[in-house]
């Protein structure tokens, strides 16, 4: 993990990053994220670019280095650019259908499955058989889209 965590990553133009000792918030177009991040890991900003560094080899702490890099990477696109997920059902006389804030699913039951929308994301269905997951919260969206799979 070493590797993931010694990236330097670029701060994309109209996103501004606020570092606390044990916080990391990122604005942008899109939105606001924040991180908490452990004191093992310190952040710094520097010249419009992100440097995340480990304070000792411990093994978790490598470890919580590539994942807090990472973690600040997707908020960074997240906030520029948005995560979408496209579902497909596919099955004879499936079909699913928005009411309000909540997915209608029929999906072979003998009832209607209704799934509500989660703050913070965006379901819209082209068709009756398409479903599409979108939001700034990478960790967020392909939940919902896993709650909805399964």
């Amino acid at each position: 993990m070493s590797r993931i965590g010694n990236r330097i990553l670029k701060i994309p133009d109209g996103v501004k990053v606020e570092v606390q000792p044990t916080l990391v918030k990122v604005t942008g177009p899109k939105g606001s994220l924040e991180q908490k991040i452990k004191e093992v890991i310190k952040v710094e900003v520097k010249d419009n670019e992100i440097i995340t560094i480990r304070s000792n080899e411990e093994k978790q702490t490598k470890q919580l280095h590539g994942t807090y890099n990472s973690l600040i990477s997707g908020m960074l696109e997240g906030v520029t650019k948005g995560f979408k997920k496209e579902l497909e059902v596919s099955g004879v006389g499936y079909k699913v259908a928005m009411k309000g804030t909540t997915l209608n699913m029929s999906v072979g039951f003998s009832h209607d499955v209704n799934i509500e929308t989660p703050v913070g994301i965006t379901i819209t269905t082209p068709s009756i058989t398409e479903i599409v997951v979108e939001g700034i919260d990478k960790q967020l969206v392909g939940e919902t889209a896993a709650v909805i799979r399964a």
